[in-house]
């Protein structure tokens, strides 16, 4: 149940949204290009963000660049 407490957790990098040009998902709804992001948590494959609409969510890390 760690997950619900990511949005008020400390705030772990930030990162850029460098495309939204998803294969499978439609994430230019939650994700602008350009716009940086704060990484709550992280695995080896994703980034856990607060998104657009406010809350935390899991992207694919090659959708972003360290700042």
């Amino acid at each position: 149940m760690l997950h619900k407490t990511w949005q008020n957790d400390q705030t772990i990098k930030t990162v850029k949204c460098i495309h939204t040009n998803a294969e499978k998902f439609v994430v230019n709804k939650v994700l602008t290009e350009g716009k940086t992001y704060e990484v709550k948590n992280e695995t080896d494959e994703f980034y856990f963000i607060i998104d657009n609409s406010g809350k935390v969510g899991g992207f694919y890390k090659d959708y972003f660049e360290e700042v």
